[in-house]
């Protein structure tokens, strides 16, 4: 498959670029840095020498050009090269380092504090539907948009490998948990969380695990950048809204691969639960990509009203609605009617599956297929374009 261009802007001095598996991270520094000096932390070779001389680091770097940057892939492998970095920016102010990573989770363990803050931290994500010169929402539903998938020959194949690739690599190398059969347990049963409030207790009880246990996998997703939680709204709250978080997979295609279903389940709720999070990760990216001008929630009523997501910072303040059906009918406009009595600064929009844009009572119902392909970091929200 040809490259793809990436919303994705690098900043000017040295970063960390965090990302799951497969969101396109090398491929992007490769192709922005042709001239860098490379070390892969996957090579497990390199990550021994490293990781027995850390001070090698020092070596490498001053046989490197100054010009480009110097690129350390999978840095948290061998945590201690922070050091050594470190030390090799306060030596020279002209060295340019780019740090990448699939998990936080083993630098925080360790105490490192990120350079101190002498490197911003910037993520990837898996592709926005603007990125792609085709995009097909029908695809999207069903594989996600992950690079590692989109440019396989067997879509699907690739993302059945995808959580077997985490469980063996990061779960059982870092021993992180030693029951790989319960966490597989919890992977599936939190698959029926997509695009809901989280409950960790619920999940405890449908994987047998204990809900401390199940807790800590939770972190561990989170920790692996495979999964996010979308907080309540709550800014000047006109009346009481429910506290807790919705739970996402970072990416829908990693979601219907972790989801049974079976003759019980109903191809709707899948389904629907997957164009929430396909639109999710397209907001959560189009933040990030903005440098956090807006920050991602949602908002429910104890009584059940409620709004998918809202969008609220310096960049604007934003209601979504997202809908599996072809039709609106009057009562899906409810929460978005609702939150513009209580917030009616807040631009309105209930994305749906239909084709036709119109504006009902104040709010925009589009096409959901035509404001993903819209959705730019670098403009708005985009719902009058």
């Amino acid at each position: 498959m040809e490259s793809e261009r990436r919303f994705f802007k690098a900043p000017e001095g040295s970063f960390f670029l965090f990302g799951p598996r497969g969101t396109g991270k090398t491929t992007w520094l490769r192709q922005t840095y042709p001239q860098a000096l490379y070390l892969d932390l996957l090579q497990p070779d390199l990550a021994r020498e490293l990781a027995a001389r850390p001070e090698r680091l020092r070596d490498m770097v001053a046989a490197a050009r100054i010009d480009p940057p110097v690129v350390i892939d999978e840095v948290q492998r061998v945590p201690e090269l922070l050091n050594v970095v470190h030390a090799s920016m306060e030596e020279d102010k002209r060295r340019r380092f780019i740090l990448t990573g699939s998990s936080a989770r083993k630098l925080h363990r360790g105490g490192v504090d990120l350079l101190a803050g002498r490197a911003v931290v910037r993520t990837m994500h898996p592709f926005m539907a603007g990125e792609l010169r085709q995009f097909s929402l029908p695809a999207a539903l069903a594989c996600g948009l992950l690079p590692l998938v989109v440019s396989a020959p067997d879509p699907k194949d690739v993302l059945r490998a995808y959580a077997s690739l985490y469980l063996d690599q990061e779960v059982r190398q870092e021993g992180w948990t030693r029951n790989l059969g319960a966490f597989a347990r919890f992977l599936e049963a939190i698959s029926f969380s997509q695009a809901s409030v989280l409950s960790v207790a619920n999940v405890a009880r449908e994987c047998q695990v204990e809900r401390k246990t199940v807790a800590a996998y939770i972190e561990i997703l989170e920790d692996l950048l495979l999964s996010f939680r979308v907080p309540v709204f709550t800014r000047r709250a006109k009346r009481a809204t429910i506290q807790h978080a919705k739970f996402f997979f970072f990416d829908v295609g990693v979601y219907r691969s972790l989801r049974p279903h079976g003759p019980l389940d109903h191809p709707e709720v899948i389904e629907g639960a997957a164009l929430e999070g396909l639109v999710g990760q397209h907001l959560r990216a189009w933040t990030a990509y903005r440098n956090a001008d807006a920050a991602l929630f949602f908002w429910r009523t104890p009584s059940g009203t409620e709004v998918d997501f809202v969008l609220y910072g310096p960049a604007g303040f934003w209601a979504i609605e997202v809908k599996n059906s072809a039709r609106v009918r009057p009562e899906d406009l409810t929460g978005l009617k609702t939150f513009g009595q209580d917030y009616p600064d807040a631009e309105r929009a209930l994305l749906y599956r239909g084709a036709r844009r119109e504006r009902r009572d104040g709010i925009w119902i589009l096409p959901v297929e035509q404001f993903l392909k819209r959705l730019d970091p670098s403009g708005g929200m985009g719902f009058e374009a």
